[in-house]
Protein backbone atom coordinates (compact mmCIF):
# COMPACT_ATOMS: atom_id res chain seq x y z
CA UNK A 1 0.00 0.00 0.00
CA UNK A 2 1.48 3.28 -1.01
CA UNK A 3 1.65 6.66 1.37
CA UNK A 4 -1.14 8.33 -0.86
CA UNK A 5 -3.68 5.15 -0.59
CA UNK A 6 -3.07 4.84 3.42
CA UNK A 7 -3.48 8.56 3.81
CA UNK A 8 -6.76 8.28 1.82
CA UNK A 9 -7.57 4.85 3.78
CA UNK A 10 -7.17 6.77 7.16
CA UNK A 11 -8.86 9.72 5.79
CA UNK A 12 -12.26 7.42 4.34
CA UNK A 13 -11.76 4.50 7.13
CA UNK A 14 -15.79 3.38 6.17
CA UNK A 15 -15.25 3.79 2.14
CA UNK A 16 -17.07 1.08 0.67
CA UNK A 17 -19.68 0.52 3.79
CA UNK A 18 -23.39 1.74 3.36
CA UNK A 19 -25.08 3.07 6.54
CA UNK A 20 -28.60 3.90 7.62
CA UNK A 21 -29.61 6.62 10.14
CA UNK A 22 -32.91 7.09 11.24
CA UNK A 23 -33.81 10.56 13.13
CA UNK A 24 -31.98 11.99 10.51
CA UNK A 25 -33.64 15.55 9.91
CA UNK A 26 -32.34 17.29 12.68
CA UNK A 27 -29.82 16.62 15.78
CA UNK A 28 -27.83 14.05 16.55
CA UNK A 29 -29.17 11.80 12.57
CA UNK A 30 -28.34 15.12 10.85
CA UNK A 31 -25.06 15.45 12.42
CA UNK A 32 -24.06 11.68 12.38
CA UNK A 33 -25.28 11.36 8.83
CA UNK A 34 -23.01 13.94 7.80
CA UNK A 35 -20.15 12.44 9.58
CA UNK A 36 -20.69 9.50 8.44
CA UNK A 37 -20.70 10.86 4.57
CA UNK A 38 -17.27 12.53 5.44
CA UNK A 39 -15.35 9.16 6.32
CA UNK A 40 -16.89 7.45 2.98
CA UNK A 41 -19.61 5.62 4.05
CA UNK A 42 -23.16 6.01 1.44
CA UNK A 43 -26.01 6.97 3.73
CA UNK A 44 -29.33 6.18 3.89
CA UNK A 45 -30.94 8.91 6.11
CA UNK A 46 -34.50 8.29 7.46
CA UNK A 47 -37.11 10.63 9.41
CA UNK A 48 -40.45 11.86 8.93
CA UNK A 49 -39.58 15.09 7.63
CA UNK A 50 -38.75 15.09 3.08
CA UNK A 51 -37.91 18.67 3.01
CA UNK A 52 -35.19 18.45 5.82
CA UNK A 53 -33.54 15.19 4.22
CA UNK A 54 -33.78 16.65 0.89
CA UNK A 55 -31.64 19.39 2.24
CA UNK A 56 -29.19 17.14 4.08
CA UNK A 57 -28.83 14.70 1.31
CA UNK A 58 -27.89 18.36 -1.02
CA UNK A 59 -25.41 19.39 1.39
CA UNK A 60 -23.89 15.72 1.33
CA UNK A 61 -23.00 15.99 -2.34
CA UNK A 62 -22.30 19.62 -2.38
CA UNK A 63 -18.63 18.00 0.42
CA UNK A 64 -18.86 15.23 -2.09
CA UNK A 65 -20.96 12.22 -0.41
CA UNK A 66 -23.65 9.75 -1.31
CA UNK A 67 -26.80 9.99 0.27
CA UNK A 68 -30.79 8.56 -0.49
CA UNK A 69 -33.20 10.20 1.48
CA UNK A 70 -36.47 8.29 2.87
CA UNK A 71 -38.93 9.96 4.17
CA UNK A 72 -40.55 7.01 6.75
CA UNK A 73 -42.09 7.17 9.81
CA UNK A 74 -40.68 4.36 12.11
CA UNK A 75 -43.75 3.49 13.65
CA UNK A 76 -45.15 2.27 10.56
CA UNK A 77 -43.23 -1.21 10.33
CA UNK A 78 -44.43 -1.47 6.67
CA UNK A 79 -43.34 1.25 5.59
CA UNK A 80 -40.10 0.75 7.29
CA UNK A 81 -39.34 -2.71 5.89
CA UNK A 82 -40.54 -1.17 2.52
CA UNK A 83 -37.48 1.58 3.39
CA UNK A 84 -35.06 -1.24 3.69
CA UNK A 85 -35.90 -2.68 0.65
CA UNK A 86 -35.01 0.68 -1.11
CA UNK A 87 -31.94 0.77 0.62
CA UNK A 88 -31.22 -2.77 -0.54
CA UNK A 89 -32.04 -1.91 -4.32
CA UNK A 90 -30.30 1.58 -4.17
CA UNK A 91 -27.23 1.21 -2.38
CA UNK A 92 -26.63 -2.68 -2.08
CA UNK A 93 -28.28 -3.56 1.44
CA UNK A 94 -26.52 -1.51 5.02
CA UNK A 95 -23.73 -2.76 7.17
CA UNK A 96 -23.84 0.03 9.67
CA UNK A 97 -27.37 1.01 11.51
CA UNK A 98 -27.48 4.14 13.73
CA UNK A 99 -31.05 3.53 15.12
CA UNK A 100 -31.11 7.15 16.61
CA UNK A 101 -34.68 7.94 16.09
CA UNK A 102 -37.02 9.04 19.45
CA UNK A 103 -38.65 11.78 21.77
CA UNK A 104 -38.39 12.91 25.71
CA UNK A 105 -41.84 14.13 26.53
CA UNK A 106 -40.96 13.97 30.77
CA UNK A 107 -44.02 14.74 33.24
CA UNK A 108 -45.29 13.57 36.43
CA UNK A 109 -47.19 10.28 36.20
CA UNK A 110 -49.66 11.96 39.01
CA UNK A 111 -50.60 14.35 35.73
CA UNK A 112 -51.74 11.08 33.78
CA UNK A 113 -50.03 11.89 30.41
CA UNK A 114 -51.10 8.71 28.39
CA UNK A 115 -50.85 10.01 25.27
CA UNK A 116 -47.16 11.01 26.09
CA UNK A 117 -46.44 8.08 27.55
CA UNK A 118 -47.48 5.73 24.59
CA UNK A 119 -46.26 8.34 22.04
CA UNK A 120 -42.55 7.42 23.84
CA UNK A 121 -43.14 4.02 23.75
CA UNK A 122 -44.39 3.89 20.26
CA UNK A 123 -41.46 5.62 18.82
CA UNK A 124 -38.72 4.64 21.86
CA UNK A 125 -39.81 0.54 21.68
CA UNK A 126 -41.65 -0.07 18.87
CA UNK A 127 -40.30 2.29 16.33
CA UNK A 128 -36.88 0.99 17.08
CA UNK A 129 -37.60 -2.75 17.10
CA UNK A 130 -39.13 -2.13 14.00
CA UNK A 131 -35.82 -0.63 11.97
CA UNK A 132 -34.05 -3.48 14.16
CA UNK A 133 -36.22 -6.20 12.42
CA UNK A 134 -35.98 -4.59 9.21
CA UNK A 135 -32.39 -4.01 8.69
CA UNK A 136 -31.28 -6.96 10.92
CA UNK A 137 -31.03 -9.17 7.97
CA UNK A 138 -29.01 -6.81 5.72
CA UNK A 139 -26.61 -6.41 8.62
CA UNK A 140 -25.97 -10.18 9.22
CA UNK A 141 -25.86 -10.81 5.56
CA UNK A 142 -23.08 -7.36 5.32
CA UNK A 143 -20.81 -8.84 8.19
CA UNK A 144 -21.03 -12.39 6.04
CA UNK A 145 -19.71 -10.45 3.01
CA UNK A 146 -17.49 -8.12 4.77
CA UNK A 147 -16.30 -9.80 7.87
CA UNK A 148 -18.40 -7.03 10.37
CA UNK A 149 -21.52 -4.69 10.53
CA UNK A 150 -22.43 -2.72 12.83
CA UNK A 151 -25.97 -1.85 15.15
CA UNK A 152 -25.35 1.24 17.01
CA UNK A 153 -28.56 2.47 19.09
CA UNK A 154 -29.29 5.68 20.97
CA UNK A 155 -30.40 5.09 24.77
CA UNK A 156 -29.57 7.70 27.46
CA UNK A 157 -28.12 8.44 30.79
CA UNK A 158 -31.71 7.98 31.59
CA UNK A 159 -31.27 4.13 31.46
CA UNK A 160 -28.72 4.28 34.37
CA UNK A 161 -30.15 7.69 36.25
CA UNK A 162 -33.10 8.84 37.52
CA UNK A 163 -34.29 12.19 36.92
CA UNK A 164 -37.35 12.91 38.62
CA UNK A 165 -40.84 12.81 36.24
CA UNK A 166 -38.53 11.75 33.34
CA UNK A 167 -39.83 7.74 34.41
CA UNK A 168 -41.39 6.38 30.76
CA UNK A 169 -38.56 8.25 28.98
CA UNK A 170 -36.26 6.83 30.95
CA UNK A 171 -37.93 3.56 31.29
CA UNK A 172 -37.92 3.11 27.37
CA UNK A 173 -33.99 4.03 27.16
CA UNK A 174 -33.80 1.58 29.77
CA UNK A 175 -35.68 -1.15 27.04
CA UNK A 176 -32.89 0.11 24.33
CA UNK A 177 -29.76 -0.40 26.91
CA UNK A 178 -30.80 -3.63 28.30
CA UNK A 179 -32.12 -5.07 24.55
CA UNK A 180 -28.75 -4.10 22.98
CA UNK A 181 -26.64 -6.24 25.43
CA UNK A 182 -29.19 -9.05 24.37
CA UNK A 183 -28.26 -7.93 20.87
CA UNK A 184 -24.98 -8.44 21.03
CA UNK A 185 -24.78 -11.94 22.51
CA UNK A 186 -27.28 -13.07 19.57
CA UNK A 187 -25.30 -11.41 16.75
CA UNK A 188 -22.12 -10.72 17.49
CA UNK A 189 -21.22 -14.48 16.82
CA UNK A 190 -22.46 -13.87 13.37
CA UNK A 191 -20.22 -10.55 13.29
CA UNK A 192 -22.19 -7.72 13.94
CA UNK A 193 -21.10 -5.27 16.62
CA UNK A 194 -24.02 -4.00 18.90
CA UNK A 195 -23.59 -0.65 20.69
CA UNK A 196 -25.66 1.32 22.72
CA UNK A 197 -24.69 4.93 23.37
CA UNK A 198 -25.96 6.67 26.67
CA UNK A 199 -25.71 10.59 26.42
CA UNK A 200 -26.70 13.01 29.11
CA UNK A 201 -27.62 16.23 28.17
CA UNK A 202 -27.49 17.30 24.25
CA UNK A 203 -28.68 20.44 22.65
CA UNK A 204 -31.64 18.83 20.09
CA UNK A 205 -34.98 19.46 19.09
CA UNK A 206 -35.79 16.95 21.93
CA UNK A 207 -35.73 19.39 24.54
CA UNK A 208 -38.78 21.72 22.33
CA UNK A 209 -41.10 18.98 21.98
CA UNK A 210 -41.02 18.87 26.15
CA UNK A 211 -44.57 20.43 27.31
CA UNK A 212 -44.27 20.43 31.07
CA UNK A 213 -43.46 23.23 32.69
CA UNK A 214 -41.17 21.73 35.66
CA UNK A 215 -39.14 19.90 33.28
CA UNK A 216 -38.44 22.73 30.70
CA UNK A 217 -37.41 24.91 34.06
CA UNK A 218 -35.25 22.54 35.07
CA UNK A 219 -33.77 21.79 31.81
CA UNK A 220 -33.41 25.43 31.10
CA UNK A 221 -31.70 26.20 34.49
CA UNK A 222 -29.17 23.28 33.59
CA UNK A 223 -27.49 25.32 31.30
CA UNK A 224 -25.90 27.70 33.80
CA UNK A 225 -24.18 25.01 35.14
CA UNK A 226 -23.49 22.81 32.47
CA UNK A 227 -22.20 23.01 29.00
CA UNK A 228 -24.39 21.01 27.15
CA UNK A 229 -23.11 18.39 24.45
CA UNK A 230 -23.58 19.04 21.30
CA UNK A 231 -25.05 16.63 18.25
CA UNK A 232 -21.54 16.38 17.02
CA UNK A 233 -20.32 14.42 20.06
CA UNK A 234 -22.29 12.06 19.04
CA UNK A 235 -21.52 11.85 15.97
CA UNK A 236 -17.55 12.00 16.45
CA UNK A 237 -18.31 8.81 18.38
CA UNK A 238 -20.68 7.03 15.46
CA UNK A 239 -17.82 7.12 13.72
CA UNK A 240 -15.33 6.35 16.27
CA UNK A 241 -17.55 3.08 16.84
CA UNK A 242 -17.41 2.16 13.37
CA UNK A 243 -14.68 2.70 12.47
CA UNK A 244 -12.94 0.82 15.24
CA UNK A 245 -10.90 -2.42 14.08
CA UNK A 246 -13.17 -5.39 12.92
CA UNK A 247 -11.85 -7.36 16.38
CA UNK A 248 -13.24 -4.14 19.11
CA UNK A 249 -16.81 -3.63 20.12
CA UNK A 250 -17.80 -1.50 22.40
CA UNK A 251 -21.13 -2.48 23.89
CA UNK A 252 -22.09 0.17 26.00
CA UNK A 253 -20.27 4.24 25.37
CA UNK A 254 -21.88 6.32 28.49
CA UNK A 255 -21.37 10.37 26.99
CA UNK A 256 -21.64 12.63 29.97
CA UNK A 257 -21.57 16.61 29.71
CA UNK A 258 -18.31 17.73 31.63
CA UNK A 259 -20.17 19.26 34.70
CA UNK A 260 -23.70 16.79 34.67
CA UNK A 261 -23.26 15.06 37.31
CA UNK A 262 -25.72 12.30 36.54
Amino acid sequence: MTTETSATAAAKPLDGRVAVITGASSGIGEASAEHLASLGAKVAVLARRADRLDELVARIAKNGGTAVAIAVDVTDAAAVRAAADRVEAELGGADLLFNNAGVMLPAPVEELRADQWQRQIDLNVSGLMNVIGAFTPQLVRSAGERGVADLINTSSSAAQNLYPTFAVYAATKAFVSHLSKHLRVELGPKRVRVSAIEPGIVGTELQEHVTDVGARAWLEGSKETIDWLVPDDIAQTVGFIASLPLRVNLPQVFIMPTAQPS
